[in-house]
């Protein structure tokens, strides 16, 4: 793989125009498993130059070139590598170039990913080539402005199915019960948004609006394929974009694939997109959390259509808007046109969240940022780039007007349509639309970097009214920057229990203290909520008043968003060590189990379980992890039977079970023994439970090989593998890490799964001695991996459960090593940080005792 330089890109785009390829894979070998490794690519590329007699290279990620020819010439591939790409001489005004390579089926999930099912031992393949992967599949000039036009062919078994970015123009017979598959010229793209996908996927195809739409699955997981939702969600996606953008989407097809062992969680191929199978496939019982992220992701990647695939960043500098437009378009849209009208408030709680933790690690940046590399590129996939820039966008909304934006992207639409462009001329057509500046908004936001917190500071006279309020804002030292924020101010009282809004009022706030004069003489409200509504990007602050009377009566909000705000802002409490440990959660369990949110209830619990495993007094913890179990407990019986809310608080109550009597219940769960009515034991609830027992010493090998045998499948798999690396041994955990470790690589979902299982909060003791291990081997594991295996191994092997001094002493030493790349100290560092938080919110529920 070449790691492209942005001055390289820059300097290639002056001198090239690519008119088009024409790419004919041989993927005859892949269901041929002991010597079908490779399958053979002839690609032909048309190009021009503006300089002829000049020197250019073309990216060729291969295990061995055959042959190319430069406009009927041969050419020297003695220079050739991998790591290089080709270099091509003395070109002319006009060009074809015909490279004929073998290149790997991939098991990483980055290039061509082949896999094979368990179930019928079909084989399935499918690409994935952001950032820079296209390369792992034919020659090309692998950046985004280098735009062109595609026509894909592909030999493959004549039973199979074979989808790409157009639809198929005929198909031919082929040697040895193949057949080629030829597709019709693609519309302008940039390479990493191309595609293939091929195998004996299960398809079903419906038409709306003039788009033919198709949906696709493994076969073996056809009869979990969710036809009538999935289409419902597109359809709505569809109609809610065409209304606001004005433009239609440009393809004659839009497919989606949901494929195994997929990396992240979808990729905006432009009309061919690929989703997770494993996140958005159900085989049992979910919850509405699990519909709305999967709604959420289908949208996020049909905004990409327009946004990121019809007009394209010129560079990757401008990631950030790729995502953080689709993001904050999925919301838009599930808000608006799905009946997941709360969606801003999962927003916050789920991916703001994310984006308010990178924020405050020592790698943050700003939201726009120079990409000398592609290398850099590829750890950027942050909370930032998706969800604080999503946040910025939507306070440029409430900036500027949603139908100022709106008319703004249609004019961007409009003008650049399959090119690419930049920030600056979104923000020029927006300051056009809207009549305003917006270029120090742009700076002060986008430019710079951290999370600003918002304070309020209330003085009430002896008439029970307001004599001041005042807003304080303020910023960590090393990243000083006071931002002017559009927030909401929201006044609410406590009638009969409930928290009811009697006024709001909207207001900039800038500088390091901003008096909200329109108060002053007000009654004095029992909550006052800055950033109701969550306009601004910010953590939040209650004055005492208010916090006193949300810690009794959260569950009194009306408004989701609102009750969205206030966990928010304590779980940010807890993180800063501001607020104890138990003290949180107390809050949760006194106050949680009356949410009726079910995207809070899940994503609180889930920050609670991180509370007791990261910053509560390890002396306290048991008896915080024995109360979430009792009332997670109580809850899940008290809810209504067969309800998503059930299903919930069983999930929690199965992952903080410690005891031995609550051990002995999921033990009865699992034989089908006092199961509580509604509550179907199913088979993802059944390797939850198996996975407890096995973590807490309850269950071996053995009983997880006869649970795999019952679950024979790519799921169950992966389970088993999870399942396996969660035993409590040492010589458990020495095998796992030999795997994880070694030479070989492993596929990628089964390199998740170990890593995954390995250490587990109740196994601190158990994996200590590997912290040592961890910074003998992360380098040669980074070196050694591809990018997606590296970044994981680095992230999830860090010895996080070790919240003590030696290991920041140990990453200290780590990082005044020399020669470590730059991405890999990064993602180190951010380990670190997450230890020096633990120990100061540890030392704050200590001190709290």
């Amino acid at each position: 793989m070449r790691n492209l330089t942005q001055v390289e890109a820059a300097e290639r785009a002056r001198l090239l125009e690519v008119t088009g390829y024409d790419i004919r894979l041989d993927l005859s070998s892949a269901v041929q498993p002991a010597d079908g490794h490779t399958f053979n690519s002839v690609t032909e590329v048309r190009f021009r130059c503006g300089e002829p007699g000049a020197s250019t290279f073309i990216e060729v990620a291969a295990e061995s070139v055959r042959s190319a020819t430069l406009n009927g010439a041969s050419v020297d591939t003695g220079g050739w590598s991998a790591e290089k790409g080709l270099v091509l001489t003395d070109l002319a005004a006009e060009n074809t170039l015909v490279l004929d390579a073998d290149f790997a089926y991939s098991t990483s999930g980055q290039g061509l990913h082949r896999t094979v099912d368990p179930v019928d031992g079909e084989t399935y393949l499918y690409s994935q080539f952001e950032t820079a992967d296209a390369q792992r599949v034919f020659a090309c000039f692998d950046q985004p402005d280098l735009k062109s036009v595609y026509t894909w062919h592909a030999t493959v078994p004549e039973h199979w199915r074979v989808v790409s970015n157009m639809p198929v123009e005929r198909e031919e017979p082929a040697a040895d019960g193949c057949k080629t598959v030829h597709f019709a010229e693609s519309a302008r793209m940039s390479t990493y948004i191309t595609a293939l996908c091929a195998g004996p996927y299960h398809e079903v195809r419906e038409s709306h609006d003039g788009i033919d739409l198709g949906l696709f699955v493994r076969a073996s997981m056809a009869q979990y394929l969710d036809t009538d939702d999935l289409f419902l969600v597109t359809r709505q996606g569809f109609d809610f974009f065409h209304e606001q953008f004005g433009v239609r989407y440009p393809l004659p097809k839009y497919d989606q694939l949901w494929v195994p062992d997929f990396n992240a969680g979808a990729m905006e191929n432009f009309g061919c997109v690929t989703h997770a199978e494993s996140h958005y496939i159900f085989r049992s019982q979910v919850t509405d959390y699990e519909y709305e992220q999967r709604a959420n992701t289908i949208l996020h990647e049909l905004a990409h259509m327009w946004f990121g695939d019809l007009v394209t960043m010129r560079w990757w500098n401008d990631l950030w808007l790729n995502e953080s437009f689709a993001e904050w378009a999925s919301h838009w849209c599930n808000t608006h046109a799905t009946r997941f009208t709360d969606a801003w408030t999962t927003f916050l709680s789920v991916r703001k969240n994310w984006g308010y933790r990178q924020d405050q690690l020592s790698s943050t940046h700003p939201v726009y940022c120079e990409m000398p590399d592609v290398e850099a590129v590829e750890v950027n996939f942050d909370g930032i780039t998706y969800a604080k820039g999503a946040s910025v966008l939507k306070q440029l909304v409430a900036y500027v007007g949603i139908e100022p934006f709106r008319d703004g992207l249609r004019s961007y639409f409009g003008k650049h349509a399959w090119g690419n462009a930049t920030f600056d001329d979104l923000l020029s057509e927006l300051e056009t639309a809207s009549g305003r500046e917006l270029r120090k908004f742009a700076a002060q936001w986008l430019e710079t970097a951290q999370v600003n917190t918002l304070r309020p500071e209330v003085a009430i006279g002896a008439d029970g009214s307001y004599e001041r309020v005042v807003v304080h804002q303020d910023a960590p030292a090393g990243h000083p920057t006071l931002r002017t924020h559009r927030i909401g101010v929201g006044l609410y009282e406590l009638t009969d229990g409930r928290l009811v809004r009697r006024d709001r009022l909207e207001v900039d706030v800038t500088g390091e203290r901003t008096e909200l004069t329109a108060l002053h003489g007000q009654p004095a409200a029992d909550v006052l909520l800055l950033n109701d509504d969550d306009l601004t990007y910010a953590k939040l602050r209650l004055d005492e008043r208010s916090m006193s009377i949300v810690v009794q009566h959260i569950a009194g909000f009306e408004s989701s968003l609102a009750r969205a705000l206030c966990w928010t802002a304590a779980w940010d409490m807890v993180r800063d060590a501001e607020l104890a440990a138990r003290d949180y959660v107390a809050l949760v369990l006194a106050g949680l189990p009356a949410e009726t949110d079910i995207n809070l209830v899940t994503a609180t619990l889930r920050q609670a379980a991180s509370t007791l495993i990261f910053y509560a007094d390890p002396a306290w913890a048991p008896t915080g992890w024995a109360e979430l179990a009792r009332t997670a407990k109580t809850a899940m019986q008290a809810a209504e039977p067969g309800s998503g809310f059930q299903l919930t608080w069983a999930r929690t109550y199965a992952s903080a079970a410690r005891s031995a009597e609550d051990l002995a219940t999921l033990r009865g769960w699992l034989d089908g023994s006092n199961v509580p009515t509604g509550l179907t034991i199913d088979t993802e609830l059944r390797w939850s439970l198996l996975q407890s027992l096995a973590a807490n010493g309850r269950a071996g090998a053995a009983e997880i090989e006869a649970e795999l045998a019952r679950d024979k499948t790519a799921s169950g798999e992966r389970e088993a593998a999870y399942a396996h690396a969660l035993v409590p041994t040492p010589e458990n955990k020495a095998a796992v890490w030999a795997q994880l470790t070694g030479a070989a690589a492993l596929p990628n979902w089964r390199n998740r799964a170990l890593l995954q299982g390995f250490a587990h909060p109740t196994q601190v003791e158990l994996v200590a001695p590997y912290r040592e291990r961890y910074f003998a081997t992360v380098a040669q594991v980074w070196a050694n991996r591809d990018s997606e295996p590296a970044q994981e191994f680095t992230q999830l092997a860090y010895p996080a459960y070790l919240v003590s001094e030696d290991t920041v002493a140990a990453t200290d030493a780590w990082l005044a090593g020399a020669g470590h790349p730059a991405s890999l100290r990064r993602l180190v560092a951010e380990g670190r940080d997450g230890v020096l938080r633990a120990l100061k919110a540890r030392a704050k529920d200590t001190r709290s005792a």
